[in-house]
């Protein structure tokens, strides 16, 4: 088992926020295999890399010696968790449930190593409580504890309703803590709550207090909003392994290094001295296609990461051209130079000037084997340009002003 500092240094990486560090510092100077606790609903059929953050952080735990147990809450779903919601969330029935377990047991064993897996399901203790026993739990907490929740505080002070079992799902996590007598339980920074509450529970059944660990919630391939399936920016752990590289190098340079520091597996020193050939002026794209494969590999296997760009889309990038490769001949009077979104809409590689520019801008335009953006532009001196606009448009555009 690695030395508590450096221990510290691995299990700090990316981490939004430890409470409380000092405990954790005393657990891991206990010497002894520290239980970690994750707990997931199963509310989607599939996960996607945003899921994925929290299995990483227990896989590095995991490689540290500790034992990892991941919680399925079949039972916490039958409510549905409130965090972060508006509006009562619907509960699953038992057939969605089981169902989207089954896959959540799949795909976790993509991340985790097997063998040093715990996968549980709270309905084994939860289910056995009587109407008694939750009454019980109930007690443990008030209704002005609970209204400390931003998310129900603001659906309080605007009149937007709160049902009395939306209460109960966080006692129920917190319970959970108690049942596996967790050292540790990591979750997102919407869980704090929830998280913290454990802690609670642990304290009155006389268990030493969980660690808190939460994970900060990863950006989709829009840079702005949290991965989701719903806004359509999400890198599911189950696309093909094409479509996983495009979507990664295709994504903003600017989120690259967050995701390097939350999804790869690589050692922080390897990271850093990425960024150190990118500062010295190696291209972006080349270091996005790194973690492309690094991921590809671990959700699919190394052929599939080293014939990923082939099924991505990306032929010209990687110096295949179509064998009937078309040729387009542009006359754009009284210019030298165009812009590129100008040249893909009059040569019909775009709909419209719209879509020409929204390419551009996510990064799915190469000229000549490098990736174009929206400031690119080409001289009209009637040299040819070898275009790949998306996936399956490739053309020879020859441009001139007379």
């Amino acid at each position: 088992m690695a030395d508590v500092s450096e221990a510290l240094s691995i299990i700090k990486r990316g981490v939004h926020e430890i409470l409380v560090e000092d405990e954790l510092v005393k657990k891991l100077e206990s010497g002894r295999p520290l239980r970690v606790k994750a707990g997931f609903d199963p509310t989607a059929p599939d996960l996607h890399l945003g899921h994925t953050v929290l299995l990483n952080k227990m896989r590095q735990l995991q490689d540290l010696g500790h034992e990892v147990m991941f919680l399925i809450g079949d039972f916490t779903g039958s409510i549905g968790d409130p965090s972060g919601k508006s509006a009562t969330r619907k509960p699953l029935t038992e057939e969605q449930i089981m169902a989207n377990a089954r896959t959540y047991q799949e795909q976790v064993f993509k991340v985790l190593h097997p063998e040093r897996t715990r996968i549980m399901f709270n309905s084994e203790w939860m289910g056995k409580m009587s109407a008694a026993d939750m009454i019980k739990l109930a007690a443990q907490s008030t209704v002005a504890r609970m209204l400390e929740r931003d998310d129900f505080e603001k659906r309080y002070r605007s009149n937007q309703p709160i049902a009395i079992h939306e209460f109960i799902y966080p006692l129920a996590q917190g319970y959970d803590s108690v049942a596996m007598e967790a050292d540790i339980e990591l979750g997102g920074t919407d869980q704090k709550f929830n998280l913290l509450m454990g802690r609670e529970l642990q304290k009155h059944y006389g268990q030493s207090p969980q660690v808190v660990i939460t994970m900060p919630l990863l950006e989709g391939l829009d840079g702005v909003q949290k991965m989701s399936k719903s806004l359509g920016n999400y890198v599911g752990i189950t696309d093909r392994p094409g479509e996983m590289f495009n979507k990664i190098v295709s994504m903003p340079d600017s989120l690259m290094w967050r995701y390097f520091e939350l999804l790869s597996l690589k050692p922080m020193d390897e990271v850093k001295a990425l960024m150190a050939q990118v500062d010295e002026g190696a291209n972006p794209r080349d270091i996005k296609i790194e973690l492309a494969r690094e991921l590809v590999a671990r959700f699919h296997d190394e052929e599939a990461a080293a014939n990923a760009h082939r099924s991505s889309g990306n032929q010209l990038a990687e110096g295949e051209l179509p064998e009937d490769l078309e040729e387009i001949k542009l006359t754009l009077e009284d210019m030298d130079v165009a812009p590129l979104a100008m040249v893909l809409n009059r040569a019909e590689l775009a709909k419209n000037g719209a879509q020409a520019k929204d390419m551009l801008k996510q990064g799915r335009v190469w000229v000549d084997g490098e990736k174009a953006d929206a400031a690119t532009t080409l001289n009209v001196d009637g040299s040819g340009y070898v275009i790949q606009a998306g996936k399956k448009r490739y053309a020879k555009v020859f441009l001139s002003n007379n």
